[in-house]
């Protein structure tokens, strides 16, 4: 029977060549830089709504905390990135302010658009589990919409979190007695914040977009672990490789900023989707150990079958009858449940 507290040291040296091996076999089975590519799409298409959002949160703070919002930005993202969407939030302020009921058929227009990236990433994740769809419309568009508010409740405490900084932190330490040191640990502090922040999104993401079943909420995984390392590593390398190099302006011109962030925004999302694939190809390599034919799919029990065709219900039914016990990461179970030590599903 497996251990249902199984981690990252759980699998021998030879499993863990496995689970690599697979993984980038798999990344480019699953076409990885192509979905990667559709979430761009749609993160694209999701920006400004998200931001929309955001301008009408900051605006109850004030000016000031926006000014210092779009200073912190370009310590996370490339020059033209932040170039670009500096402009959009300043064309949002300027846009004035409109009547209540017009604001708020506004900001669930935003919602509902920002929700396509969900959406687009639902799909994405079932592809990476090599997983049907089988939850029903009505339950997966309140998870569209649930991880979209989420999502954006994350990010409002992350542009928080930034504008939280020089002068409006000292007023605020001076405010609640806090002295200048405790001002300055703030300032270096708040970045490691800024990631576990990126880290929980994953995390999230990862946890209720695919059709698997699991134990629960775990704030770290492996995948989660390795996108987050990946997207710190690639925007920094591509803000540096942007910062020396004019080969983007000399190409494409007055569009480089937008081809700048076009590319920065599909190496976030390939650095997301890999994550993902690490933990699939994780809770396969747990399968197998448990029992299961390495060619055998699916390899981790899903959250519903309704959508599903009767024949392929069917299989997957009688096999929680002749496997062993899997994982607590959705692989699969005798019992049928895919649940770790008897905690919710995931």
């Amino acid at each position: 029977m497996a251990n249902h507290d199984e981690g990252p040291t759980d699998l021998p040296a030879r499993s863990w060549w496995a689970v690599v091996r697979r993984t980038a076999g798999e990344a480019l089975d699953d076409e990885l830089p192509d979905r990667a590519a559709a979430l761009t799409y749609y993160g694209v298409l999701s920006v400004f709504p998200a931001l929309l959002v955001m301008v009408a949160l900051l605006g109850v703070v004030g000016e000031s905390a926006t000014r210092s919002l779009l200073d912190s930005l370009g310590q996370l993202a490339p020059g033209p990135v932040r170039d670009l969407l500096s402009d959009a939030v300043r064309q949002l302020q300027g846009a004035g302010a409109t009547s209540g009921l017009m604001a708020v058929v506004g900001l669930v227009a935003a919602v509902w658009s920002a929700s396509g990236y969900v959406a687009a990433f639902i799909r994405a994740a079932n592809a990476v589990y090599d997983l049907p769809e089988g939850r029903p419309v009505w339950k997966v568009t309140p998870l569209r919409i649930g991880l979209t508010l989420l999502m954006m409740v994350l990010l409002a405490v992350s542009s928080v979190i930034v504008v939280f900084t020089g002068p409006l932190a000292r007023r605020a330490g001076e405010a609640i007695g806090a002295g200048d040191a405790a001002v300055t640990a703030w300032g270096i502090a708040k970045w490691p914040v800024l990631v576990l922040l990126v880290t929980l999104m994953v995390t999230l993401l990862y946890w209720r977009a695919p059709n698997v079943r699991g134990p629960g909420f775990r704030w770290l995984s492996p995948g989660s672990t390795v996108a987050v390392v990946l997207w710190l590593l690639t925007s920094g390398g591509f803000a540096l490789y942007v910062a020396n190099f004019d080969s983007y302006n000399k190409t494409y011109g007055t569009l480089a900023g937008v081809v700048v962030f076009l590319v920065w925004l599909w190496l976030s999302n390939l650095a997301v989707l890999l994550g993902l694939e690490l933990n699939a190809e994780l809770a396969r390599q747990r399968a197998i150990r448990a029992g299961l034919p390495p060619s055998e799919e699916p390899y981790v029990e899903p959250r519903d079958t309704r959508r599903w065709p009767a024949a392929l219900r069917g299989r997957v039914s009688r096999r929680t009858h002749r496997l062993p016990r899997g994982t607590d990461d959705g692989a699969w179970r005798g019992d049928g449940t895919g649940r770790g030590d008897g905690g919710p599903g995931r």
